[in-house]
């Protein structure tokens, strides 16, 4: 660290970014981090939270149909404060919440016993949205995880060919419908590669299914899908 940064950290302390305690240098206090709504039973197929006492290890719907990724992994029920910050993150020009989630992602994916993937790659936003926000939460995100775990960043590979509805205004039905045949992603890129997909909310996983349908179309040899949270 330079003397300006130092300078910089006695003039102004971090500060937890959920209650503003000073002397969080990774953006949540240990008390904030420690309650916040972690994701620690959940379907692997599909990132579904799930009651602890079950000890199942895949949702009802993924044992009737396993979704196109290898598996899927999200840090967070999309609960608050975890959502409020997704919300500022998403709608409210507010970057801050994608390092605090992003750093808080990066320390629990670091601790994995399976090997990390080659390539990570943010679902991409249309080019029109894109304009319209200014930039995408995914990519912000991505950044941070990126740098954090070394691992090489496509934001990129990915892109949609075709405007889709907003999400939220679907069902699940709605959702699957809307997204389909959306994504190209560049085969060059992921051939033969163990690829991480990355949103900031998973819902019911319409989207990130169908990305992960266009990189093993495009030839990635394992395809995994990482959020931010996941919605029950």
């Amino acid at each position: 660290m330079s003397a300006l940064h130092e300078l910089l950290g006695l003039l102004a302390p971090a500060r937890c970014h959920f209650c503003q305690a000073p002397g969080a240098a990774r953006g949540a206090c240990a008390d904030c981090s420690a309650a916040l709504p972690w994701n620690h039973h959940a379907c692997r197929a599909c990132g579904l939270p799930l009651p602890a006492v079950d000890g199942a290890s895949a949702c009802a719907n993924c044992l009737r149909e396993a979704p196109p990724q290898e598996c899927s992994w999200a840090a967070f029920r999309y609960a608050a404060p975890v959502a409020q910050a997704i919300v500022d993150l998403k709608f409210h020009g507010r970057l801050a919440p994608a390092h605090v989630l992003g750093g808080l992602m990066a320390q629990r994916l670091a601790q994995r016993p399976e090997p990390l993937p080659d390539l990570l790659i943010p679902v991409p936003l249309s080019p029109g949205r894109l304009r319209r926000r200014g930039y995408n939460q995914a990519l912000e995100l991505g950044r941070v995880l990126a740098r954090t775990l070394s691992l090489e960043f496509a934001p990129h590979a990915a892109r949609r060919v075709r405007a889709t509805a907003e999400q939220t205004r679907l069902d699940a039905a709605g959702r699957r419908r809307n997204v389909r045949g959306a994504f190209a992603v560049q085969a060059s890129v992921v051939r033969g590669r163990h690829v991480a997909l990355l949103d900031d909310v998973v819902t019911t996983g319409a989207t990130m299914a169908e990305l992960a349908r266009a990189a093993g179309t495009a030839g990635a040899a394992r395809v995994e899908a990482w959020a931010a949270a996941r919605a029950t």
